[in-house]
Formats: C-alpha cells, sequence, structure tokens
C-alpha cells in the first residue's frame, strides 16, 4: 500500500493483510519474502508496529486489513524491500512468536526502545492506551535520525522522552541514563532495541525490583522454532546444565529475568 523513507534509511511500510491478524498480540512479528528469487533466500524477521483496518477504494470491498512495519536498510533484503511499491505484492508469514504480557491494570507502563526498536512498542501503546493505562515512551539512539515516528506516540497521548548520544535531538547520552531518574516502584518495563541496550535495562530493571519485559533481535533463518538458529542463554544456562531459548517461538518477548545477561 505504501513504502515511504522516514529518514535517512528508515522505511515504514503498509501492506495489505488477512484479517487473521487482527487477533495478533503487541511483539509478535511477521516473517517477508522480499523477492522472488533465490538470492537472497531467507525470509526477513519484522515486529509488527500496527495492525488495523481501513476502507477499500473499491465499492462493495468493506473493511480490509492492514499491517506496518518500521525497518532500516542495512544490506542486500532490506535494500531489495526499499524498492518496492505501491501495488507490489509480497509474501508474509504472520502472527509469529509470543508477544508483551500487558500486565496488571493500574501499574505506569514504561516503554524504551530506539530506531527500529520502537516498532513494537507503537503497536504496545496503542493497545494499552485502550485499556486507559499511563504510558510513557523513553527513545534513544545514536541521533535524531534513529527517533521514528514520536508524534505518532504522542497522538495517543504518550508521554514522551527522548536522548540521542550526539544530543541533536533531546538530551544527550543514553537513554537508560533517562530512564534510571524517572524509574521507581509501581512501574512496569516493556523495552526493545539493541542488545546492549536491553542489557542495561534489564540490569536496572533488577536494581530497582521492577518487573520489565525484552523484545530480543536475532538472525532468522525459519521463524517457527524449527532450525534452531536464533538460539540464547536462558537464566539457568551452564555448561553442564544447558538452558537455551529459541527467540522466534520462546520469544520475541522474554521476562528479562529468564534470560541471562553478560
Amino acid at each position: 500500500m505504501s513504502n515511504v523513507e522516514l529518514s535517512p534509511n528508515y522505511f515504514r511500510m503498509r501492506m495489505t493483510a488477512p484479517q487473521e491478524l487482527l487477533a495478533s498480540a503487541p511483539g509478535q512479528f511477521l516473517m517477508l519474502k522480499v523477492t522472488d528469487a533465490i538470492d537472497p533466500l531467507l525470509r526477513r524477521p519484522f515486529g509488527l508496529f500496527d495492525v488495523g483496518t481501513f476502507t477499500a477504494e473499491y465499492a462493495g470491498c468493506g473493511a480490509q486489513t492492514y499491517c506496518e512495519i518500521l525497518y532500516k536498510v542495512v544490506g542486500k533484503g532490506t535494500k531489495l524491500l526499499s524498492a518496492l511499491h505501491h501495488g507490489d505484492v509480497v509474501d508474509l508469514l504472520a502472527p509469529l512468536g509470543r508477544g508483551f504480557d500487558l500486565g496488571p491494570a493500574g501499574e505506569e507502563k514504561v516503554l524504551v526502545g530506539g530506531g527500529v526498536g520502537l516498532a513494537p512498542l507503537y503497536y504496545l501503546a496503542k493497545a494499552l492506551v485502550e485499556r486507559g493505562e499511563k504510558v510513557r515512551l523513553f527513545a534513544g539512539g545514536r541521533n535524531r535520525d534513529d527517533i521514528l515516528c514520536i508524534t505518532e506516540f504522542e497522538r495517543l497521548g504518550v508521554e514522551t522522552y527522548v536522548a540521542t548520544d550526539d544530543g541533536t535531538l533531546g538530551e544527550s547520552g543514553f537513554v537508560t541514563q533517562v530512564l534510571e531518574r524517572h524509574l521507581s516502584k509501581g512501574m512496569r518495563i516493556f523495552a526493545c532495541g539493541p542488545t546492549p541496550m536491553l542489557d542495561a535495562v534489564a540490569k536496572m530493571s533488577a536494581r530497582h525490583e521492577v518487573p520489565c519485559q525484552v523484545s530480543m533481535e536475532a538472525y532468522m533463518a525459519c521463524g517457527v522454532g524449527a532450525c534452531l538458529g536464533c538460539v540464547m542463554k536462558g537464566a539457568n544456562h551452564t555448561e553442564a546444565t544447558p538452558d537455551y531459548r529459541c527467540v522466534c517461538k520462546d520469544g520475541p518477548v522474554f521476562d528479562s529475568f529468564d534470560l541471562q545477561w553478560s
């Protein structure tokens, strides 16, 4: 339906989709085939940024379903994806994986992400706002180009905080530094982004005794737990008693206390 560049190398794509996607949970993902050619062979995983309905421009079609993703051009697959335009046909598998547990009502919900890590957090923010929850967003990146769709969050009524490494937007420094100043008991954290950021957020949540869920990124080949190519170590992992978690099937969302961090 559309494929728009939001900032240098970051794109937002909207696609028509089967109505079954309306039952998807925030934090789930899809596997997208970027071309009919053999190279690149594997599908690419993308978090669901949004799912909803629209009225088709053709009379009598009724309400149709759409889904959206955010992605960054980093290699051959995403470069091919960025060349798609209105009317092109794509092949996707969705919804996949385990999404976020929204938690009990009444808690303050804190979302932490950056770059394309903001994708599943927007879908989550919509679900939380619909429940009448108070939601804050802490968005971080290297510079202003990595901060995406903040206006969309603000339109939902989400209180937003922004930090960039070089200070070109919001506060100067890491978003985890901003988060720690506002963190207190009675909150629940939902985070998605680079692993070093998730590592820092997980350790911070443990110090403050705040529940935390993290959406992990991994290279995936199948997306359904068959190839075991995206495993990571669980909290109880040792060489004598291996404890591996499959990101695509057991996740991508995990309780931060269930994983082994550096």
